[in-house]
């Protein structure tokens, strides 16, 4: 360390160590803050220490050595007024040599300022906050130096601490002020599940509360910094090998690339230690080393470095939890309120540690329309808003939050004006879910007198009872990983035997479609790794789904015995994700009639029935199907994985989510030549997935001869309005001929075609 940086830490050390003193003595507050500007400036050969601090909006002085003491709580500065005002609204730091320089310069007489030519302050930020300014000043004309200004840093983000415990600042003061406070703020998002909710803002990371920040022993906070870096360290490692924190995002190398340069970055490290010789506690260096970061990151114009900094902050984050032991997610803590959601991304296993009853929407900064996580919250009925960039700058815990997806925007700290039309739209909003629930009883006939099969997607027990609330003829998926995806170990035969057999009662006489577990990607499990240790440079595209399965014996056989059993008396229909070739489809079967052969020789309970179908997701199974069909009970399109194959473009990718159009020409010809050649087959055929959920795209499919959807349960209802409002007939024509023209904006011509026709598509 140069040696006037060793000087300056020691004085910010001896700094802290007296200001600890100081704030544990019985004096009154205001006694403590005027030893404090005294301590500051002796201990930075500085003329003037002022502190000001932000209450009810507007910075008041509260402690001075040498300005005038009649100005104490009398000199008051509104947020951007004068060079405190600057450096609170701002966040910034300024180093002047002579104040009167700076535009921003006011003079306040009653202080006797005029005196004082240099001038240096910082923020007070608690909690991403700026709750007040320290500022320095000096006779001399002089810049200070950068290590002054570092050590006044250091300060300033003790005192907040010992500030607020002293009760000289409220929750009141924040509410109004800084960058995260600028009254009600509205974002906007990517629809990803449609609906409307209103609750308090939780983070899905919670953040690490300081509770200490004046070391008592710097070598232990070494030791606990040094400790924290290893097992960041090795995490880092971990998701290089298993790939899970990135999803199947095809850039992830460029990330982890990035997560790793950050994490072995020895002058990110250096700056931590450095904070920690000056007397920091170590979660109190990490914090201080990223409140210089954020302030950077105000700064900059390059999106490119900025990008950086906000993974720097990431990391930032991951390595508090570790150094403090506050791990785990804000499930973990429970949710006491009404609650919306915040987080960059997550996994559906982690949504579904949430209590339901209380979450009422999810933010994301991330997100895509078909990621796993969004199937999972449109499954359980939670509006989810994506790619909402920066709303973390925006929100603070506990603020009260209105997510309007259907609208595309989260309201933050809304007024009464906006509550009231939201409140409006949200009475609307259950009026027209009353509609669609007026037809549960009502049959899916088009016009024309045309039957076409309406079946939910689920995953869950509780998910059956949307069977009776929005009449559909049965379950055309039911996503048996679920089960695997909120255990800790792998599920034994007879729990997943319970749970089928719970499912298959709950449902009496609709048909249940039991998918066989479908695994990977970013559904993993940690019980269950791949034994090569090479990492999927492409998850989506790897060992996954049947591949897993198949390779796994001992899982599909006990979920296979466990399936046959559950339906003991019953009729069984069983489906195979991701089939690629006709003999995955082959051998996945065998593993089942086996099970059910051995059943029948023990005359132990089983299926009456079963039939079999398959998924067709991979392209390339199109190209077999006239081998297949005459083997399949059923085949169901997958389109959220298919299309992403098809277009080859990464579903979670948030560049690519809306790039390419479902209603396309060629992926609607590939479609009517699957439907076409399943019908002429006698093979039943349906859809499952996102574009099957939607109405106009629902539409299409059923001009192409599609007879059966299955759905997220809050579709029903839209979708069976548009059935009951289509003449098929009349529409087949029209849409096929549409395909086979090409045409590039075939979704105006179907919305135009729909109003036309009176065909209900909102």
């Amino acid at each position: 360390m140069p040696p006037s940086q060793q000087i300056a830490t020691i004085a910010a050390r001896e700094i802290l160590t007296r200001l600890h003193d100081v704030m544990a003595s019985r004096s009154n507050a205001q006694s403590k803050l005027d030893q404090v500007v005294q301590i500051i400036s002796t201990a930075l050969l500085s003329d003037v220490c002022s502190i000001y601090l932000l209450r009810d909006g507007v910075l008041e002085l509260f402690a001075t050595y040498g300005l005038k003491q009649e100005a104490v709580h009398v000199t008051r500065l509104s947020l951007g007024q004068g060079l405190v005002g600057t450096i609170a609204r701002d966040m910034a730091i300024l180093n002047l040599s002579e104040a009167t320089s700076h535009p921003d310069f006011v003079h306040n007489p009653e202080t006797g300022e005029e005196f004082f030519h240099s001038f240096a302050g910082v923020p007070i930020v608690r909690r991403e906050q700026a709750v007040g300014v320290l500022a320095v000043q000096s006779a001399e004309s002089r810049r200070f130096a950068d290590i002054e200004v570092e050590a006044l840093q250091t300060v300033a983000m003790v005192l907040a601490e010992l500030i607020f415990s002293a009760g000289l600042i409220d929750e009141n003061s924040l509410a109004s002020s800084g960058s995260k406070d600028q009254g009600s703020l509205r974002y906007n998002g990517l629809k990803l599940v449609e609906g409307m909710g209103r609750g308090y803002a939780v983070f899905h990371q919670p953040r690490v509360t300081i509770e200490f920040t004046v070391a008592e022993d710097v070598e232990v906070e070494r030791q606990r910094l040094n400790a924290a870096f290893a097992r960041m360290r090795e995490q880092i490692e971990h998701m290089a090998q298993e790939a899970e924190f990135f999803g199947n995002s095809n850039d992830h190398r460029e990330v982890l690339a990035t997560y790793r340069m950050f994490a072995y970055d020895e002058g990110w490290r250096r700056r931590i230690d450095e904070a920690i010789d000056s007397g920091l506690t170590a979660e109190a260096a990490i914090e201080r080393v990223q409140q210089h970061n954020r302030m950077r990151m105000r700064e900059i114009g390059d999106p490119i470095l900025a990008d950086r900094l906000h993974d720097l902050e990431d990391l930032s984050n991951r390595l508090l939890r570790l150094v403090s032991g506050q791990l785990g997610t804000a499930a973990r803590l429970g949710l006491h309120d009404d609650a919306i959601l915040i987080a960059r991304n997550m996994g559906p296993a982690e949504l579904l540690e949430y209590d339901r009853r209380r979450l009422k929407g999810i933010v994301l900064e991330e997100g895509s329309l078909t990621s796993h996580v969004t199937i999972v919250a449109k499954a359980i009925g939670i509006p989810v808003l994506g790619r909402v960039k920066e709303i973390h700058q925006g929100v603070r815990e506990g603020d009260l939050l209105l997510v309007d997806s259907n609208q595309g925007a989260v309201f933050i700290r809304p007024t009464p004006e906006i509550e009231e039309a939201f409140a409006t739209r949200f009475a609307l909003s259950r009026k027209r879910r009353a509609e669609f629930a007026a037809m549960r009883d009502l049959p899916a006939i088009t016009r024309d007198n045309h039957r076409i099969e309406l079946m939910i997607n689920a995953g869950l027990r509780d998910d059956v009872a949307a069977l009776e609330a929005t009449g559909a003829d049965g379950i055309g998926l039911f996503r048996t990983e679920f089960e695997f995806l909120v255990s800790s170990t792998l599920p034994r035969r007879e729990r997943q035997l319970r749970l089928y057999r719970d499912i298959l009662e709950a449902a009496g006489d609709r048909p249940v479609i039991f998918r066989t577990v479908d695994i990977g990607n970013d559904k993993t499990l940690p019980y269950i790794n791949n034994s090569d240790e090479t990492v999927e440079e492409n998850p989506a595209l790897g060992w996954r789904a049947i591949r897993l399965a198949l390779e796994k014996k001992a899982l599909l056989k006990v979920q296979a015995r466990a399936l046959i059993e559950g339906a003991a008396g019953k009729t069984l229909y069983v489906m195979f994700p991701m089939i690629a070739e006709p003999w995955e489809y082959e051998q996945a079967r065998a593993v089942f009639e086996k099970q059910n052969a051995w059943l029948a020789k023990h005359d132990k309970p089983r299926a009456k029935r079963i039939y079999y179908g398959s998924m067709l997701e991979v392209p390339s199974l199109a190209e077999t199907l006239d081998i297949l069909l005459p083997k399949l009970d059923f085949l169901s399109i997958g389109t959220n994985d298919l299309i992403q194959f098809f277009f080859a473009a990464d579903r979670a990718y948030p560049k690519l989510a809306e790039r390419y159009d479902w209603l396309s020409p060629a992926l609607l010809r590939f479609l009517s030549r699957i439907i076409d050649q399943a019908n002429a087959a006698g093979c039943k055929v349906g859809i499952c997935g996102e574009m099957g959920g939607r109405t106009l795209t629902a539409m299409a499919l059923i001009g192409l001869g599609l007879k059966r959807l299955s759905i997220t349960p809050v579709a029903i209802g839209p979708i069976k309005a548009m059935i009951r409002s289509l003449d098929r007939d009349a529409f087949a024509p029209f849409i096929r001929e549409l395909v086979a023209s090409g045409a590039s904006n075939i979704g105006d011509q179907l919305e135009t075609w729909a109003k036309k026709h009176g065909v209900v598509i909102n």
